[in-house]
């Protein structure tokens, strides 16, 4: 029943450290708290199924439910967050108050996460009820672009976004943003011909997507910009383009949940960073990796081979 504090953290963000150091002082001043290290990297099923993008990330857990998260590097309120919610006296409504706001911004993020956003029970792939299969066959069926939220794997969100859209039950489909409804109403929808309108086409995706790939000669896919990698691989793969000299844009897949799934499709290629020349390609950081150390790197990001 007490509380847990999961680091997300990465041994190559100095920033990581810093909270491990934090983290051990919290320790010592909150002994009925259990705090633990995931290295992210290492455990990328993990990261995935909690949408652990950036490092640092604290998620709390409470009767082994996700009760809150925290991104980034912010000592100040690690220690608020862990005050509040390992304390066994009754939480206050100020913090309760605090805690809907938080947790309606994080709402506010997933519904936009994309132009088409699925909230259901289970993956496209796998739906776990016979409501939310129905829902990704007509999707399926007329060619809509969408991404998904499996409410199976977060309780906060499950419960939360009832009350945030005033909809009971699952699934929930949202266009632009805006609740559009559950199954009954998309069929309806469907009979009408009015869905057709309604949806993004999956077809305007892959047009982005060449037109993104095709933006520079040199284009990389990747977590973070050049500025600021927010995964290893993504560091890498940037100190070795830039030891070529060669002029190259990025995108940061973080910012576009579309993209980011799309784009692993598209090029069927599961990972990131994607590394682009011309339109075409090239690889992730191992190939980038081994085309640097046969010498075929540079002659490839000049457009030669």
């Amino acid at each position: 029943r007490s509380l847990v504090v999961v680091h997300f953290w990465a041994p190559w963000a100095p920033q990581c450290a810093q909270m491990n150091e934090v983290m051990a002082a919290l320790a010592k001043e909150h002994t009925q708290v259990t705090f633990v290290k995931l290295e992210a990297e290492a455990v990328p099923e993990v990261s995935e199924k909690y949408g652990i993008s950036s490092v640092p990330t604290f998620l709390f857990f409470k009767n082994s439910q996700k009760v809150d998260r925290l991104d980034g590097a912010h000592a100040p309120e690690l220690t608020k967050k862990v005050q509040r919610h390992g304390s066994s006296s009754s939480v206050s409504a100020g913090s309760n108050d605090s805690a809907k706001e938080d947790l309606n911004v994080r709402l506010k993020k997933l519904i936009n996460a994309a132009p088409c956003m699925l909230f259901m029970k289970g993956s496209p792939k796998e739906p776990r009820c016979g409501f939310s299969k129905q829902m990704v066959e007509i999707l399926n069926k007329h060619g809509v672009s969408f991404s998904s939220f499996d409410i199976f794997s977060d309780e906060e969100v499950r419960q939360g976004l009832k009350t945030y859209s005033n909809w009971p039950t699952y699934p929930q489909l949202y266009v632009a943003g805006e609740l559009i409804g559950g199954l009954d109403i998309i069929k309806e929808l469907e009979a009408s011909g009015e869905l057709d309108t309604v949806c993004p086409k999956a077809q305007k995706l892959e047009d982005r997507l060449k037109s993104l790939i095709n933006k520079a000669p040199v284009m990389l896919f990747m977590k973070g910009s050049k500025q600021t990698a927010k995964c290893g691989f993504s560091k890498q793969i940037i100190e070795i383009i830039n030891s070529t000299g060669i002029d190259y844009e990025t995108f940061d897949i973080l910012e576009d949940e579309e993209v980011r799934q799309g784009l692993k499709t598209y090029s069927n290629w599961p990972t990131y960073p994607q590394l682009y020349v011309k339109g075409e390609l090239v690889g992730g950081l191992d190939i980038v990796k081994e085309l640097k150390e046969s010498g075929e790197l540079l002659p490839i990001l000049k457009g030669e081979n």
